[in-house]
């Protein structure tokens, strides 16, 4: 199943303030299109052109990192682009994510500096995330293009720390834009789908 680049769910200026033109523009045809191509040209030589982008990144992690690394970014970025609208964000969850996220990661408040903390903290390029594991919502960070599948666990909202993903509207603000992502871009809809597909 060659991978493919998605179009983005909204147009290029439906983000701003919090994520310009630009930002989206760079990120998704230049970024995420590199991370198609050379992930199709790699997963084809490896013998993996058939299968889905989550078995790629799951039987290359720790074998193929080159492989690894481009499908990682893919699979991600799918999910990044869904994770957030027009109009997002802020404290009106759906009621099964506002019951989960109070009871495993102690409410939204402690959920939003959590994540943020997880964001800020990642050395270098990353990602922060809350996912699903062992039937509870979890927080972590992860380096480079690595992602929760590879550790055991579903993710259900992710947010990309890379410097082309805030860069050019924040500098090195990282914090600013973790609190933009937070307050004003989240699609919560998404994550309740995401939440829903993997507490089945």
């Amino acid at each position: 199943m060659a991978f493919e680049l998605p179009e983005l769910p909204y147009d290029y200026e439906a983000l701003q303030p919090f994520m310009s033109k630009e930002t989206l523009e760079f990120h998704h045809d230049k970024h995420h299109k590199a991370y198609v191509d050379m992930g199709n040209k790699l997963a084809a030589e490896a013998g993996m052109g058939d299968l889905s982008v989550e078995e790629v990144v799951k039987k290359s992690f720790g074998t193929h990192q080159t492989l690894f690394n481009n499908a990682a970014q893919h699979y991600n970025h799918i999910h990044f682009w869904k994770w957030m609208k027009k109009g997002g964000g802020g404290t009106s969850l759906p009621g099964k994510l506002a019951t989960a996220i109070d009871s495993d990661l102690g409410g939204y408040d402690k959920f939003k500096a959590d994540l943020i903390a997880a964001g800020t903290t990642q050395f270098g390029s990353g990602w922060a995330w809350v996912s699903v594991k062992d039937g509870k919502l979890v927080i972590s960070k992860t380096p480079n293009g690595e992602n929760p599948l590879v550790h055991g666990a579903e993710p259900i909202l992710g947010v990309d720390v890379w410097e082309h993903s805030y860069y050019i509207d924040y500098r090195n603000a990282r914090p600013k834009y973790l609190e933009a992502f937070v307050d004003s871009l989240i699609n919560w809809d998404y994550v309740l789908e995401r939440y829903e597909a993997a507490t089945k």
